[in-house]
């Protein structure tokens, strides 16, 4: 089911911007996948429990977040892993860093699926040649991995990754690039995300027409700033929005 909020009238776009995790795909299956495999790993490594290490990861990644706040390497399991290891008390173990980092995202690739219809909407822009960006949290080189996995690499003009903008969003940072990138007036650009804190409230600060895919979000209390001016079910129901407009 699709609802416009407050009536607003909406026209085909010059070009449409995507949010990636759960927005294109269901993060948590893929997570939770991915951190148990490094679990498993770590627990035969370094002969502590599974409660020992999960508490170790927990503190350290609030604490890299802490320290580095709104931005792309906030997000990094490099530094995760190895604050982790730092946290047990075995110093800096390079290597095993690295192999819990790539254990991590390589089995969170093979337990990553696309929402249905995404690719059917992304052909639809393409057909009717609406430009297309991506905008994303995270470093470049993990965020490209994940659109060549999905096969989106060839259906995105410009992607702008928070690493590249220098800020999270909704920083209104990634949008601007995204927007000199897409040469494109806001009012004639979509923004497709889940997040209301980082994809709506940025979109909307651009004057960009935002859209929410509900997934799993409750329906909290919002002010002005946080209202979609669309929320969807499903990439179906753009794909018959757009075919009606």
């Amino acid at each position: 089911m699709l609802d416009i909020v407050n009536g607003k009238q909406l026209r085909i776009p010059k070009a449409v911007i995507f949010d990636t995790d759960n927005t294109l795909y269901s993060y948590m299956p893929a997570h939770e996948a991915a951190i148990k495999s490094v679990i498993k790993k770590a627990v035969s490594i370094f002969g502590v429990s599974k409660a020992e290490f999960t508490h170790a990861f927990e503190v350290s990644r609030s604490d890299v977040k802490k320290k580095l706040g709104n931005t792309a390497s906030s997000h990094s399991r490099l530094l995760y892993f190895q604050k982790t290891i730092e946290y047990l008390g075995m110093g800096t173990r390079i290597l095993t860093t690295l192999d819990l980092e790539q254990t991590y995202w390589r089995t969170f690739l093979a337990n990553a699926k696309l929402f249905p219809d995404v690719l059917n909407f992304l052909q639809q822009l393409k057909n009717k040649e609406i430009k297309t960006a991506n905008i994303t949290d995270l470093t470049a080189q993990i965020q490209f991995r994940k659109m060549v996995y999905f096969g989106l690499d060839e259906y995105f003009d410009y992607v702008v990754t928070s690493e590249e903008a220098g800020a999270d969003k909704p920083d209104i940072k990634p949008f601007v690039m995204a927007l000199g990138k897409l040469q494109t007036p806001p009012q004639e650009v979509w923004m497709i995300g889940d997040s209301v804190s980082c994809d709506i409230v940025g979109a909307k600060e651009a004057n960009i027409v935002s859209f929410q895919i509900k997934n799993s979000n409750k329906e909290l209390k919002l002010n002005e700033k946080e209202i979609p001016d669309v929320k969807f079910d499903s990439y179906t129901d753009l794909t018959t929005l757009l075919k009606g407009l």
